[in-house]
Parts: C-alpha cells; structure tokens; sequence
C-alpha cells in the first residue's frame, strides 16, 4: 500500500486519500466519508450518483475546498490542500475551482456580466481583460444579448448559463457541479447539459458532476457509485 503522504502524478488533477468526514450532530457523530480514495486526471468528465446521504455533495465539498477532512489527504493540482489556511484557501479555490450547484448563488444587484466577471475582480485582474473574456463566455453561452440584463430578468436557464460562464471565467482546471439542471424543464435541462459538456471538452477541464439523473450521468465518459460514505464503483477510474 502507498503512503498516505505521497505526492500525486503531476497528470493527477485531483487526488482524495483515505478521506474520511465526520460531522458531530449533537452528542452522535455522523460519517459522511468513510476512507475514499479517489484520483482523476486533466479532462476527465465524471458523474457521481448515489442515493441521498451516500456522502455525493460531502465529496465535493471537501474537493471545493468548502469543507476540510477530518482524516486523509486532498491534492489539487498538487498542491496539498492540509497546507493552506482559510485565506489561501480561499484564494487557491477562485483560481483553480470552478462551481456549477443547483443554487445559482448570482447577485441580484448585478448584471449578468457583472456576475460573470466576480472571481476576477476579486482575484485582482484587469477589468478591461476580465470584461474581455466576459463577454466572450456570455456569447459562448448565448447570452450575448442579455449581457446588462440582472438575475431576475432572466429565465432558470438562462441564469444557469450565466453561472457556468462565472464557473469558466478563470479558466479553471477542475469544475464541481452539483445537481446544475435540477431545477429546469426536460428540454432546457438538456440544452444546459450540452453546453456544459461541451465547454468543459472545449477547455479541457476536469469536472466531477453530481446528479441522481442517470440520463445525465450516462452523458459523461465516466461513473463513480458512492454508497454510504464510500466509493462501491469506480468503473475504469
């Protein structure tokens, strides 16, 4: 057996480690990861299904950076996440994460590019290059015409491409999506599928998509199987 301190392969984007995550509900102690083990590399699509509290959105939380271990190792892009506090965390995670979660989590008060071109302005770029790639990501999605349009003047959809062009706006090698077309009708469901699939084929990024959609998750080249706190199918991972 490997060391649990190893260092990933520099081809491994993401690497989870004898993870385990234990939550204290008041006096019992509930365990969401039990030991996973997980190692993906640069472009993998994978879809991870299961049933409700088979530890799905735990696993991308702990990947996200959302959430820390309570045991084992976490490798993004190499870097050992145990290293880093709150604040690189934080900054680690605007520069290399990438989020699609059913809840859009847009501002109300901001246009759509405005929405778009948060993770820039926060991580410091120019708001002439981060407004470039903007608009870019809007046309992209099909919203070149709904740029100055806010949240609520757009439909689920087309709050749901906003989103993904925010999730792409720092080219990001590793994409989380939990659930992203739950709450959308069969025909834009499917629409936003495509157009999330084919981005992240078009910037080769690895994303890790979370759904108790079959059809979606038999869209993706690869399957994980979680089953209480662990992973019981990998497929060829």
């Amino acid at each position: 057996m490997k060391p649990i301190d190893e260092k990933p392969k520099t081809e491994d984007v993401v690497v989870l480690k004898n993870v385990h995550k234990t939550y204290k509900i008041e006096a019992q102690s509930v365990a969401a990861l039990r030991g996973v083990d997980l190692t993906l590399k640069s472009s993998q699509l994978v879809s991870v299904i299961g049933r409700s509290g088979a530890g799905k959105s735990t696993l991308l939380h702990i990947i996200g950076t959302l959430d820390r271990p309570t045991q084992g190792k976490v490798f993004l892009n190499g870097k050992d996440m145990s290293t880093l506090n709150d604040h690189a965390s934080s900054l680690f995670r605007n520069k290399t994460l990438g989020f699609v979660f059913q809840m859009r989590n847009l501002f109300n008060e901001f246009s759509a590019l405005e929405n778009v071109m948060l993770p820039g302005l926060i991580a410091g770029l120019s708001k002439p290059l981060i407004k470039e790639r903007a608009v870019k990501l809007l046309a992209a999605v099909g919203l070149a015409r709904r740029e100055k349009h806010r949240p609520g003047e757009l439909s689920g959809g087309e709050q749901q491409r906003v989103t993904i062009a925010r999730a792409l706006l720092m080219s990001p090698p590793i994409l989380l999506a939990d659930e992203p077309t739950g709450n959308l009708d069969k025909h834009t469901s499917l629409a936003i599928q495509s157009l999330l699939l084919g981005l992240c084929e078009e910037h080769k990024t690895t994303m890790l998509l979370v759904t108790h959609d079959l059809e979606l998750a038999s869209r993706l080249p690869h399957r994980i199987v979680m089953e209480d706190g662990v992973i019981i199918d990998r497929g060829d991972l």
